[in-house]
């Protein structure tokens, strides 16, 4: 629910939000992008919090903020209102999306995470499916500030009192051995392989949130209405459960630079075929599909990146400084989508850049194996 509202509702609203108060799209993709931003710098120092306390308290904290920033944006009155209700969520995103259920998982269930977080994933893959179609039917009958309200008060009900009432189980102590000393995580931050996974993991979050964002501008050019836009945006989720639901079987027959390298690649390739096929609307739904299995597979891999390779012992600090850049790279890459989709000529063009980018990553996923010794 906190991706669903925080998050897919915004691409949906947004062409509604626009139109009605008269701000550029630039403005408030800027806006939105802003959280993303702010997402990513609050995530380094929230993975530390959890790797020493846990997730309770942080996640039904941040479900208040995700709450309370979705009441500010509803009614902000001009745009610097607007943006600092975004300023807000994305402190909320910080606290309440992956990253921090991810740290939790992985301490609580080690060494069998893998499966623990493939359940969440695939209910977390539904967020698009449910709440993209569900924000578009509540747009067709309310205002755009009605719908967030609505909104809101669905993330209230829920979210808070399901945080801060089931997260109540013992934090263990990480696990330690006597050759990997607390200065290893700065160490492990500042070695080649995770440099340059960094490096991947950010170009090709650019590309696969710029993708998000785009499809439903992307379809409105070719025509489509908003429902069918919406509906294209959130059957992706039902592919991503689809794909999550194999991560595993992938995990045990690949290294984890092949299935890097692979799963990135294979993000271009869907990308790809969102450029070049302008319809039929049956054909953009089942490549919907697809790129919904390739984007579930990545959220899985980048869960499991720093276990796969540097063991559980910091896996918040290391999980956060790894998905920061990639957390910025997404929070950039609406706002730059939109700008350049102006001097390329349309969406279409973009998605064929956003291809090239994808491409650029699995090269350097490729590069990225690592020998180092788990801690």
């Amino acid at each position: 629910m906190s991706w669903g509202i925080v998050y897919y509702a915004f691409p949906v609203l947004n062409p509604q939000i626009t139109a009605a108060t008269g701000w550029s799209a630039g403005a408030t993709t800027a806006a939105f992008s802003l959280g993303l931003v702010v997402s990513a710098l609050a995530g380094i120092r929230v993975g530390r919090i959890l790797d020493r306390r846990g997730p309770r308290a942080v996640m039904t904290v941040g479900s208040v903020l995700g709450v309370v920033s979705m009441l500010i944006v509803a009614r902000a009155p001009n745009v610097p209102f607007f943006i600092a209700g975004w300023m807000l969520a994305g402190l909320a995103m910080a606290a309440t999306f992956y990253q921090p259920a991810f740290a939790a998982l992985t301490r609580w269930w080690a060494p069998d995470h893998v499966r623990a977080l493939t359940v969440v994933t695939l209910a977390g893959g539904l967020a698009s499916t449910v709440f993209a179609p569900l924000t578009a039917a509540l747009a067709a009958h309310l205002s755009w500030r009605h719908t967030y309200l609505v909104l809101a008060g669905v993330l209230a009900v829920v979210t808070v009192p399901a945080h801060a009432l089931a997260l109540r189980a013992p934090w263990p102590d990480a696990p330690t051995s006597a050759e990997h000393a607390a200065a290893d995580a700065a160490g492990i931050g500042r070695s080649r392989p995770f440099l340059l996974l960094a490096a991947a993991f950010t170009l090709s979050g650019f590309a696969m949130y710029a993708v998000v964002v785009a499809l439903v501008p992307l379809l409105l050019e070719r025509g489509y209405t908003t429902s069918q836009a919406a509906w294209a945006l959130g059957i992706g989720g039902a592919g991503q459960t689809l794909g999550r639901a194999l991560y595993a079987t992938l995990a045990h027959r690949t290294t984890a630079t092949a299935r890097t390298t692979i799963l990135i690649a294979l993000g271009g390739l869907t990308t790809t075929a969102f450029a070049a096929a302008p319809g039929p609307y049956g054909l953009l739904i089942s490549v919907s599909v697809m790129a919904g299995m390739v984007r579930g597979n990545l959220t899985l891999l980048q869960a499991t990146a720093v276990t796969d390779r540097w063991g559980t012992t910091h896996y918040g600090r290391l999980s956060g400084l790894l998905a920061a850049p990639a957390t910025m790279a997404a929070a950039l890459a609406p706002f730059a989508g939109a700008a350049l989709a102006v001097p390329l000529g349309g969406y279409g063009p973009l998605f064929f850049l956003l291809a090239a980018v994808s491409v650029t990553a699995a090269f350097t996923a490729s590069w990225s194996a690592t020998g180092a010794v788990r801690c």
